[in-house]
């Protein structure tokens, strides 16, 4: 933690939820990243064109790794973002850029992990926020500073958990790097990688045919990319 936080004077009562220990979690992430390894990048402190809601900033330096509860959805959070219905078919396309050495990959808890739940209007509450939080594409600055101050004022929890904006009522999360040197377990490592289940190579033929067939109960297509 930089020193920066807390910098509110309101007390924050986080409600907690506990991600069991053997519990299989899916994640879309760089092909050249392995799978259970946290995202290195931070977010600029003011800008929410790049980086994930609940990144690290400067001034709160950690790394962090976003999760899904089931394929679909962590596939939905990670390319249906701002992804409105074509008039002409009423379907969302996404472009194969967005795939394009991605991989979709299946991992396992090592260890309980206690998270700060933001699932409900008085999870919310609990940390004195509502649900633009969650909710506004532009809020990310400030979603960004209030994780630090939940950080803060629960220096024992891992991570965040909420309610996917793009495949309600299934979980997203995300957990904090620092959370786990030294933790009971799991040894700096809480996620064990699975290697059946997942799409190695999102943005080829079969990891397209795929995640299109994961997409398709929400209405979303990934194009395939033109052919010289």
């Amino acid at each position: 933690m930089s020193g920066f936080f807390p910098m509110t004077p309101l007390e924050l009562r986080p409600n907690r939820q506990v991600v069991p220990a053997g519990t299989e979690l899916w994640r879309v992430h760089k092909s050249k990243y392995a799978p259970d390894q946290f995202n290195p990048i931070l977010a600029d402190v003011h800008d929410h064109r790049e980086g994930g809601r609940f990144d690290g900033t400067a001034l709160d330096p950690y790394h962090s790794l976003y999760l899904a509860a089931d394929p679909t959805t962590a596939l939905a959070e990670s390319v249906l973002r701002s992804r409105p219905f074509d008039r002409r078919s009423s379907m969302r396309y996404i472009p194969w850029i967005t795939v394009r050495e991605r991989s979709l990959s299946a991992l396992r808890t090592r260890c309980d992990l206690s998270l700060v739940s933001l699932l409900g209007e008085q999870d919310l509450a609990a940390v004195c926020q509502d649900s633009t939080l969650l909710e506004d594409e532009r809020n990310y600055p400030q979603a960004r500073r209030w994780a630090s101050e939940i950080r803060t004022q629960t220096p024992d929890i891992v991570g965040l958990v909420w309610q996917s904006r793009r495949n309600r009522p299934e979980h997203a999360l995300v957990l904090f790097h620092d959370r786990f040197d030294g933790c009971d377990g799991c040894d700096g490592k809480p996620l064990e990688v699975l290697p059946d289940g997942g799409i190695a190579d999102l943005g080829s033929d079969a990891g397209i045919e795929r995640a299109n067939e994961l997409l398709e109960p929400l209405r979303s297509e990934i194009s395939r990319p033109r052919r010289p």
